[in-house]
């Protein structure tokens, strides 16, 4: 997360990375080294051995920002898949049944606002088929990521479909190599890697409206294309990779099961994750990278010993670092930061690729949904519960969404704060409270205040999130200037200060 001070930072969103040219570049360096050490014959200079090192580590550290999001899917989906009780089955709907609870961590940031269905699809052998409802007029959003992070299939289309609710639609994702036929009422999705991550959300206005929610998610259906033309039985596929590893007590989360890996355990999972998911072709650069480490699609990984893997193991360290580091092209206002454009369809910017997956587990394109995150008020300071804080939203300058807008407190590393189940939502359709010149004010407090929007926050230092769900045009160029922004969080005895 990046934090800022009260000025205002303001950053063009183009979203065009410089990896390619850092592979590319760190492959000449990689041919002139070999020259320097083949005219060397018997030993190499002290500084050309140095040199080589240091190009080495880069290449490690650039390898892991790369395969970062593949070898993070893969993670979750095999801690997600099994056969033991309460794990899932692959081409399967697994749905939350209830609002999250306080202090739950797995997912980090649970948003109070949707109930999520989510799945991991094997398209592999056969298409899969995502059968969805009509939701009646309500809020719903549908995603599909393939292994990479990218958003290959989307429920947002121009107009208020996901408004106004999602109609009745059957969709099918056909994976590489398949040339058989569908029915015409099927819409066919070709997608680029065998497995893919599905999730729907449905809007859910408090544990009161559980219940019709519930309704909506027994009417969704993920299937193999055979099961959706009744020519075989469901079947519950189990698939979890046997490695070495597994064996190994990781923590729960996949990012921190990532973060706990070996160089030797995240290039092996690498190598055999891109024999199935193999990248994009504006990729190529980055595969030749990783074979000059020893990582190739499919094949055992064959990993140096002694000072070369000493370097390799410090480049992931440093790859480690850069998947944590907000990237340059972040953007950022009045101490918020949000994903600019380009989220969601990453193409060659490796870095916002690998903070984004890292960070915001799932996140789609803009047109999904826009996340701010702020954790320092307009002084610079760090939030804190032992505070009162006001975010006043200006007469027309509410947050411009198709659907709906939250905002949720959470405690630094994600959970939700006790007592604090409960977030601020406005939109055509929400209760936030406008006052009488068409301004809204929050009230963040711990402890509850008379204020027409009261949002809890946890006792100690917390984050606040701010979520535009089908955010309108305005609503993405905002640190430009010409567009709209966030307000700031200022705290309420800065606030009665200036009105004096």
């Amino acid at each position: 997360m990046l934090s800022t001070g009260s000025s205002s930072i303001r950053l063009t969103p183009t979203m065009k990375s410089n990896h390619r040219t850092l592979f590319a570049w760190r492959k000449t360096c990689a041919v002139l080294v070999s020259l320097v050490v083949l005219a060397g014959c018997a030993a190499s200079p002290p500084e050309t051995a140095s040199r080589a090192g240091s190009w080495v580590q880069d290449q490690a550290a650039d390898a892991y920002v790369f395969g970062y999001p593949l070898v993070l899917m893969t993670t979750a989906r095999d801690t997600a898949i099994g056969a033991g009780p309460g794990q899932e089955s692959l081409n399967a709907l697994r749905h939350a049944r209830a609002l999250p609870s306080p202090g739950a961590l797995n997912p980090a940031f649970p948003s109070l606002d949707t109930l999520a269905s989510s799945g991991w699809l094997d398209v592999g052998a056969e298409p899969v088929v995502l059968t969805l409802p009509n939701f009646g007029g309500r809020y719903a959003d549908a995603r599909v990521l393939d292994m990479w992070t990218n958003v290959v299939w989307s429920a947002d289309t121009p107009g208020p479909s996901r408004v106004t609710g999602l109609k009745a639609q059957t969709i099918a994702f056909v994976g590489p190599g398949w040339q058989g036929t569908l029915p015409r009422s099927v819409t066919r999705v070709e997608v680029p890697t065998r497995y893919l991550w599905a999730n729907v959300r449905v809007q859910a206005n408090g544990p009161r409206d559980i219940a019709a929610v519930r309704g909506l998610q027994r009417a969704m259906r993920v299937e193999p294309l055979s099961v959706y033309l009744g020519q075989q039985r469901a079947f519950s596929a189990v698939a979890r990779s046997d490695r070495p590893d597994t064996a190994v007590s990781l923590p729960d989360t996949p990012a921190a099961q990532l973060a706990a890996l070996p160089a030797g355990a995240f290039f092996g999972r690498l190598a055999e994750a891109l024999g199935d998911n193999p990248p994009a072709t504006a990729d190529a650069h980055a595969l030749q990278g990783l074979a000059e480490i020893g990582v190739k699609p499919g094949a055992p990984l064959r990993m140096p010993t002694g000072a070369r893997l000493s370097q390799i193991e410090r480049g992931v360290a440093t790859g480690r670092e850069r998947v944590a580091t907000a990237p340059s092209n972040l953007m950022t206002d009045k101490g918020w930061s949000w994903l600019g454009d380009g989220v969601g369809q990453y193409g060659t910017d490796y870095a916002l690729r690998a903070f984004a997956a890292s960070t915001q587990p799932g996140i789609g394109t803009l047109r999904d949904e826009l996340r701010a995150w702020v954790r320092t008020d307009s002084r610079g300071q760090p939030l804190n519960g032992a505070k009162r804080y006001v975010v006043r939203f200006a007469p027309g300058q509410l947050p411009p969404v198709r659907g709906f807008w939250s905002l949720t407190a959470y405690t630094p590393d994600g959970a939700l704060g006790q007592g604090a189940q409960r977030s601020v939502s406005g939109g055509e359709r929400h209760g936030a409270r406008r006052n009488a010149d068409g301004s809204l004010e929050v009230v963040l407090s711990a402890s509850r205040v008379k204020a027409a929007n009261w949002l809890p926050v946890p006792r100690g230092a917390f984050e606040l999130v701010l979520r535009l769900y089908a955010p309108q045009l305005e609503a993405l160029g905002g640190a430009e200037g010409d567009g709209w922004q966030p307000p700031a969080v200022v705290p309420q005895a800065q606030r009665r200060a200036k009105r004096k």
